[in-house]
């Protein structure tokens, strides 16, 4: 395949993590790595030249790497929630492909920019949500292209995890932790809510209308504090201004509904809560179970292993016997190579600008319905009404708006 050079604007955790997974890659070279912190820098240049035996550009400013015309074609960028959107327009304006990682919009004027920057430049970008790629989310995205559930009505999901221990990383300008102190809102709504879209073709055919939030007070959070750190810590007698739990719901074009949910400051086991309802069955996540009219026993849940032999998505299919790796169980590397593919082919992204922008922008209209007591917030259509009548994309083995198993049959993209 063609070698894809590109630079990593970020190397935090994430962004290190990135890092080392697209040095295996043999048609990926790396040209420049970038950081605010020289320390995280120069780190990652030293695990590029530990790969190609050579140093590579590394800098501070991230618009020193734009700057260069060193044959890039793409970015991927993994820095703070807030400079997501600003890199990701300097990326496509440089005539780049931008990847950024998963975060909430810090406002809707950034996703309209990033929008028009799009149509401007006519570079896509993609906002790499890997739970449209994970193997239970995509088997459900199967079923319900074959129809098993019917016609679908309702979903659920959340991003429920605990993240009290992270709290003490304010040192180190930890994104999440200064977020809960400035907003009250869904923080961080696309886990759930990307392969809700994909469920429901959101932005093609459908869109989502209206959204209202609430949320409970704040308390568990400081609690964890207070118990692990002591009453000194900087967050003891902070004013939190994010809820413990955060419940949105949603409206579709189509007449669906949606059930979100943020939970990371209580004590529980990590559960994206994935549900999907339709005239003929329904899918729990957290029991890893369905129940199909006409197929399951009685009123009886059955285990969603038993389907994979007849529904798996040929994706998981087909990568699972090839090159197949790591990352949050191997939807990291497939989300990865969907961007790539894009990248070689020079074609659309799969989760594309509008995708993007819907994703994000629900954080900052959840904030404002909770501070208006709930009121419902309208969402904005990013499409201008395109998604009437909206071409689903590329046909490709990684796209989320169609499922052609002839094309797994072909491919060697894995």
């Amino acid at each position: 395949m063609k070698t894809i050079r590109m630079s990593v604007i970020g190397i935090g955790g994430r962004g290190k993590w990135w890092l080392g997974e697209l040095l295996k890659m043999e048609d990926v070279e790396i040209t420049a790595v970038c950081d605010k912190h020289e320390d995280r820098m120069e780190a990652a240049r030293a695990m590029c030249a530990e790969r190609y035996g050579h140093e590579v550009f590394g800098s501070v400013d991230y618009r020193e790497v734009l700057a260069r015309d060193d044959g890039s074609e793409a970015v991927l960028i993994t820095t703070y929630w807030n400079d997501h959107v600003p890199i990701a327009i300097a990326a496509m304006k440089s005539g780049r492909y931008a990847a950024f990682e998963v975060g909430p919009a810090q406002s809707i004027r950034q996703c309209w920019d990033l929008v028009r920057t799009y149509e401007e430049t006519g570079i896509p970008c993609m906002l790499m949500e890997n739970c449209c790629y994970n193997r239970e989310e995509m088997t459900v995205l199967n079923m319900i292209k074959k129809g098993l559930f019917g016609e679908i009505l309702h979903c659920q999901g959340g991003y429920q995890h605990d993240l009290r221990s992270i709290s003490n990383g304010m040192e180190r300008d930890h994104e999440r932790t200064w977020q809960y102190l400035h907003r009250n809102a869904e923080l961080y709504p696309t886990h759930e809510l990307g392969p809700i879209m994909t469920y429901l073709d959101i932005n093609r055919g459908n869109r989502l209308m209206s959204l209202n939030s609430m949320a409970t007070k704040s308390r568990g959070l400081q609690k964890y504090v207070r118990d692990h750190f002591g009453p000194d810590h900087p967050l003891a007698k902070a004013d939190i201004r994010l809820g413990d739990i955060v419940t949105t719901t949603i409206r579709c074009a189509n007449g669906e509904t949606i059930v979100l949910t943020h939970d990371t400051s209580s004590p529980r086991p990590y559960s994206r809560g994935g549900r999907v309802q339709g005239t003929k069955g329904l899918w729990m996540e957290d029991l890893h179970a369905l129940h199909i009219e006409g197929r399951s026993p009685g009123e009886s849940w059955e285990p969603i292993e038993k389907y994979w032999d007849e529904f798996e998505h040929p994706l998981w299919k087909k990568s699972r016997a090839g090159a197949f790796t790591g990352g949050h169980g191997g939807m990291d590397w497939l989300v990865m190579r969907a961007f790539l593919n894009a990248v070689r082919r020079k074609i659309q992204t799969p989760i594309d600008v509008y995708d993007s922008a819907t994703l994000m922008a629900v954080a900052e209209l959840s904030e404002e319905s909770i501070a208006m007591g709930s009121a419902p917030v309208a969402i904005p259509d990013f499409t201008d009404g395109k998604w009437v009548k909206r071409d689903p994309g590329p046909k490709t083995i990684f796209s989320l708006a169609e499922v052609d198993e002839k094309l797994y049959d072909e491919s060697d993209e894995y």
